[in-house]
């Protein structure tokens, strides 16, 4: 029998996922949770097998509850259970250490064979996270800056003007700022905090 807790801010999700999983004999939901400060509280108590993990939740969100459960050792699986599907939201909850990341309209049937895959410690993803994160893996292969290009974003991060960035390069203002937009492109981001943030990230400097 596989032990859950259900971690979700509305009663309605958590009530309804309790039913689904009551009604199999392979699952027992031990516990839940209304966010994340409260599902560590709970997991670490009841030390289940899998947590469907929801992300977007007040005071405490999933991901931040994921990377205190992975901090302090605990076992349990973690399957992200959510509406939302961007790269902003899927990439931290991997990076955290979830097992796996579903979409809340998976049907029933699949998941409960992603929750038996998570507790045997299988990955576990919607076809459309998939392939955000197929994306994520590509995207070093296109989105390579140029010398001049990290020249520009270098002095960019360190405070410089497109003006001074010139100056400093020996390059017209106009190159400059040609090189930033080659830099959004690259980094998929429209401006230049994002585009100096995105580059810490992904330690280009």
């Amino acid at each position: 029998m596989i032990r859950l807790v259900i971690v979700d801010d509305h009663p309605v999700v958590r009530d309804g996922l309790r039913g689904m999983f009551s009604g199999d004999p392979d699952f027992e939901v031990v516990g839940e949770a209304a966010d994340g400060a409260e599902a560590i509280t709970v997991v670490e108590a009841l030390r289940p097998d899998v947590v469907l993990m929801d992300l977007r939740m007040p005071r405490t969100d999933g991901v931040t509850a994921i990377t205190a459960l992975r901090d302090r050792g605990n076992a349990a699986r973690v399957l992200v259970l959510t509406t939302y599907d961007t790269e902003s939201d899927v990439l931290p909850a991997i990076k955290a250490g979830a097992t796996g990341y579903l979409l809340k309209d998976t049907p029933r049937d699949d998941l409960f064979r992603a929750v038996r895959s998570a507790s045997r410690g299988e990955a576990v993803l919607s076809p459309s996270v998939a392939t955000t994160l197929l994306g994520q893996v590509r995207a070093p292969a296109t989105d390579q800056l140029s010398q001049r290009e990290l020249e520009v974003l270098g002095l960019v991060a360190r405070g410089s003007t497109n003006k001074e960035a010139a100056a400093k390069l020996f390059i017209s203002e106009a190159t400059v700022k040609t090189h930033l937009l080659h830099v959004y492109t690259k980094l998929g981001v429209n401006d230049r905090a994002a585009a100096v943030a995105v580059a810490f990230e992904r330690g280009l400097f």
